[in-house]
């Protein structure tokens, strides 16, 4: 079976909307997939001020700007459309939408994003909420990329994902295990700011600053990195925990940024240290994606912390990079048309595997 799917992911980081059309094929229970266009779409100030402010607002207006959300992703969406010339070729839309609550201890998680107002803009069926059930059977809801690592990315045993937040996959000897590791790209965006950068690009600001190993200490000494996996950040743990203890230093931003990449790369040893202890041994690989992957003073950093572990990193191509998250979207609502199961209990920690996305029809 082949499946024409738009996915679309709205990261932590707030940097604006990816959108992938994807062609998607099935052979008896083999996956691979095209990109056949993608677009990353920066949200305006206006909207990065409206994302930002989400978790702030009393219920109805947060309830307004779910259908306000809904109604601008739909119109990019169609934008997306019209200038890739894809009318009459898309089968469906898998919207992630913009997370703001996530508190799977209350089994609660909630992703602005209307799926009826996209599917009324679009004329299109939308799947969205793909993470709601898994969190109702008591799983993290997160992380929910590996289902697409485990059938459109093989040949690894470690898969990064670099975004708002910093991600880990491995493929374990009794199955697939996948955490949140720490707050990435939305930290470093964050003091980037405080220079007037939307982000450091390349890392270069960072290589000029200067490691404070008390506040690098401080760092890691965080009690998230002492909980066993299953677990996952909401994204206020970067903004309201780590940002005011990086910020409470008098120095440089660059420092601050140098630290901050030092504190990434080591969170990232530990955890790939304790996945391949349970692994068997030999040298094993690791491929990295999202956005920090265009980092490339981070990957340097993380690949010296790796190295003595005996991992290799890989970084692929650009749009794998840019867009696996997307894509991978599209690969959970393929799978959820097709009612099969999109998110591992292994890697949750739900009471089982599930089937996620809630199906808007339009017309």
């Amino acid at each position: 079976m082949v499946y024409n799917v738009i996915g679309t992911m709205s990261g932590s980081s707030l940097d604006g909307l990816d959108i992938v059309f994807a062609e998607l094929t099935e052979i008896r229970g083999q996956w691979t997939y095209v990109i056949k266009a993608s677009e990353s779409l920066p949200y305006e100030p206006e909207w990065v001020e409206k994302l930002a402010a989400a978790t702030t607002l009393p219920a109805k207006e947060y309830l307004l700007l779910h259908t306000a959300y809904g109604h601008y992703a739909g119109q990019r969406i169609l934008s997306f459309i019209e200038r890739n010339e894809l009318d009459h070729k898309v089968h469906f839309i898998a919207s992630h939408g913009h997370t703001t609550f996530h508190l799977p201890g209350q089994q609660m998680t909630a992703q602005l994003g209307d799926g009826a107002a996209m599917a009324a803009v679009t004329r299109l069926p939308v799947i969205t909420d793909l993470r709601a059930v898994d969190v109702a059977l008591g799983g993290q809801g997160a992380p929910i990329v590996p289902i697409g690592e485990k059938y459109l990315l093989g040949g690894y045993q470690f898969w990064l994902n670099l975004g708002g937040i910093a991600n880990i996959s491995a493929q374990l000897p009794d199955g697939f295990a996948a955490f949140d590791i720490c707050p990435a790209n939305r930290v470093l965006n964050e003091l980037a700011l405080q220079l007037n950068k939307p982000y450091d690009e390349g890392g270069a600001l960072a290589a000029g600053g200067v490691t404070d190993t008390g506040l690098l200490a401080q760092l890691n000494a965080l009690p998230y990195y002492r909980q066993p996996w299953p677990k996952s950040l909401a994204n206020d743990f970067g903004t309201d925990t780590v940002l005011p203890m990086v910020n409470g230093l008098r120095i440089s931003v660059q420092g601050k940024l140098r630290t901050y990449t030092e504190h990434i790369a080591a969170q990232i040893a530990q955890a790939a240290g304790q996945l391949k202890a349970t692994m068997p041994e030999g040298p094993a690989k690791l491929l990295v994606t999202g956005g920090g992957a265009f980092n490339t003073f981070l990957v340097e950093t993380i690949r010296q912390q790796l190295t003595p572990l005996g991992i290799d990193v890989e970084v692929p191509d650009e749009l794998t990079v840019a867009f696996k998250e997307a894509l991978v979207m599209a690969l959970i609502g393929a799978l959820r048309w097709r009612q099969e199961v999109n998110v591992l209990s292994s890697v949750t920690g739900a009471k089982q595997d599930s089937i996620n996305g809630a199906l808007w029809i339009s017309q």
